[in-house]
């Protein structure tokens, strides 16, 4: 029975998993959110819950306990200078998942976690890509008429190929009998093996 288990275990062991958390965390915070499986989602979501909770206390042990958990002093820094002053008036429910269907591979669910407040990271994001994309349209378009250029003169060559082909098929022919008298009369010229010559 598992009554009152309430661990995720995640197919780990206790140690890989603490990494895994600490890990997911740490990219949650640093990002603002992180594209993963719906139950690592889920297990993510009260670990980093209590560490902003933590966050909020403020004092010098709340850090330590803090930096025990994530094993970097930066995201420590971010965590209690950035985001736990957001959520001072918040009483809980700071990340929300996201889900997004299953994954081409393996067919797991798929789910975003991200900080409830910075949906502006996930627009700039979009934005960014929009820009590239903007400016590669562009490029593109330069791309696309450079290859049709190179393309027009070898259709002109080939059609002047198709009108001049009679020339080269007799030009051919005619190289062909070169080729076929030179040979007879390097016969003719060749002693023959049976006489000898005086």
């Amino acid at each position: 029975m598992r009554h009152r288990n309430a661990i995720k275990k995640l197919g780990r062991t206790t140690t890989h998993r603490k990494a895994t958390m600490a890990n997911l965390s740490t990219a949650l915070f640093e990002r603002k959110h992180v594209r993963t499986t719906v139950a690592k989602a889920k297990a993510v979501r009260s670990y980093s819950e209590k560490l902003i909770t933590l966050a909020k206390k403020e004092t010098l042990h709340a850090r330590r306990l803090a930096l025990r958990k994530l094993g970097q002093k930066q995201i420590v820094k971010i965590l209690f200078e950035e985001i736990a002053p957001n959520y001072s008036d918040r009483p809980g429910g700071y990340t929300r998942i996201i889900k997004l269907g299953q994954r081409a591979g393996d067919g797991a669910e798929m789910a975003i976690i991200e900080l409830v407040g910075y949906e502006m990271a996930s627009k700039k994001k979009k934005e960014k890509e929009k820009e590239k994309e903007a400016k590669a349209e562009p490029k593109k378009k330069k791309r696309a008429k450079a290859e049709s250029v190179e393309k027009e003169p070898i259709e002109k060559k080939k059609k002047k190929g198709k009108k001049d082909g009679s020339q080269e098929q007799s030009d051919d022919h005619a190289l062909k009998k070169a080729k076929q008298s030179n040979k007879e009369e390097k016969k003719d010229k060749s002693p023959k093996k049976g006489k000898k010559q005086k």
